[in-house]
């Protein structure tokens, strides 16, 4: 089960023209917008990756806004945000189990991360509402992979809801707002 104590959210290169060219671009980032503040109203730490953003661009403006509140950008050049020493350092200094993975492109970044955690026996959470391609076909595919190499498939609101694990309290309430 989910815990904040042990979990890590990570969004993958939600950056630029391509991430408005994905499937369902504009839902994509309603889950990713709902997931990041999710993970800020439990106060878990967000690791944030950028695809060599000098080329391709940054984060989404509505995206960067809401993850700069409590992160910062680890630029990378690999598609695999593991192969970044400050990617591996940041994690290995959280010291948590639990990797909850979104962002694009399913099938190419998000599935080479996932490869690595799960390689470095980590406990991979794919919210699958909140990955995207740009064909729903590669989405799909890249699912599959990680699925088969052991990544356990999630939603955002069922991620949020197993970390809060009970119908009460303020943050309950916060958490029905942000969803809603």
């Amino acid at each position: 089960m989910l815990t904040t104590e042990q979990s890590v959210l990570v969004i993958i290169d939600v950056q630029g023209k391509l991430a408005q060219v994905m499937q369902q671009s504009p839902e994509l980032h309603k889950q990713l917008g709902i997931l990041i503040q999710g993970a800020q109203l439990f106060d878990m730490p967000i690791l944030w990756v950028e695809q060599l953003p000098d080329k391709l661009g940054g984060t989404t403006a509505e995206l960067a806004e809401l993850l700069s509140k409590t992160t910062q950008v680890i630029p990378k050049s690999f598609f695999s945000a593991w192969q970044s020493p400050d990617f591996q350092q940041q994690l290995a200094r959280l010291n948590r189990c639990n990797i909850i993975l979104a962002g694009i492109e399913t099938h190419v970044c998000v599935y080479q991360t996932c490869q690595d955690l799960l390689a470095n026996r980590y406990n991979v959470h794919l919210v699958a509402d909140a990955v995207s391609s740009r064909t729903s076909e590669n989405k799909q595919l890249g699912i599959q992979m990680m699925t088969q190499l052991g990544a356990r498939i999630t939603n955002t609101e069922s991620c949020l809801f197993e970390l809060q694990h009970q119908a009460s309290g303020e943050r309950f309430k916060s958490l029905l707002k942000l969803i809603k």
